[in-house]
């Protein structure tokens, strides 16, 4: 089954800091019905304004991974980790038994984008931890590259819960085949461009697809596109 949803359908808030995109029920907005999609429970796409940003706040049993898709993102957290993100990098917090951190825009006349994404851990009361790496943008041309894994796979950031994030950008009229094991579970989200699937179904920028007894999948860019694929187990309903 593939369930396409729209970008005109997220829920959105904006204040004057901050423009935030939710797929999954999140904050201010609840659905019974968008809870989550497998272990995955949130993706937000949020736009951060220069000098601005989420101050130090506390999170709880939750895998976190940010994705920098344009400008800077400043992290500190109570596990003395202090660093500055940009394109390129990617990080996972593991909230585990408790964690404060603040994640701002340190820049004064550049919008940090990024994409921040929250996974049920695949065990309770983990020690917090945190990791971030550096991929190399030229290997997502025509290739799904893995950057985040529960697999301990080289070149990736480690996260508790059995996933895969991969990243690619796929040249107009190039296409990718993904294949996975049955009983899984297919996520994605397209972050610019336009991409087919399987020859039936045409996604936009941001919008998203939650696909379910369906293991081989090819995604063909209709223009130059940009997206994030996720390997999921199934369950988790």
């Amino acid at each position: 089954m593939i369930q396409h949803i729209p970008a005109k359908n997220r829920f959105v808030t904006k204040n004057d800091w901050l423009e935030s995109y939710f797929s999954f029920s999140f904050g201010p907005y609840y659905d019974e019905n968008n809870i989550n999609f497998g272990p995955l429970r949130v993706l937000n796409d949020d736009i951060i304004q220069p000098n601005n940003g989420f101050g130090i706040h506390p999170h709880r049993e939750a895998e976190i991974v940010t994705i920098v898709l344009r400008g800077q993102l400043k992290h500190e957290d109570s596990l003395n980790n202090e660093g500055i993100l940009k394109y390129g990098n990617v990080q996972r917090m593991t909230a585990g038994t408790g964690v404060l951190h603040s994640e701002v825009n340190p820049t004064s006349d550049e919008e940090a984008h990024i994409l921040q994404l929250w996974f049920k851990p695949s065990e309770m009361q983990l020690a917090p931890s945190y990791e971030d790496f550096t991929f190399d943008p030229d290997t997502l041309r025509n290739h799904l590259t893995p950057i985040v894994s529960g697999n301990a796979m080289e070149n990736t950031v480690f996260i508790h819960q059995d996933v895969i994030l991969y990243l690619s950008k796929l040249d107009a009229e190039q296409n990718i085949h993904f294949q996975q094991q049955k009983g899984r579970k297919i996520y994605v989200f397209i972050i610019e461009g336009e991409v087919m699937l399987n020859d039936e179904l045409t996604a936009h920028a941001r919008d998203d697809i939650r696909i379910t007894e369906l293991h081989d999948l090819t995604l063909q860019a209709k223009q130059d596109a940009f997206f994030l694929l996720i390997d999921l187990p199934g369950g988790e309903e």
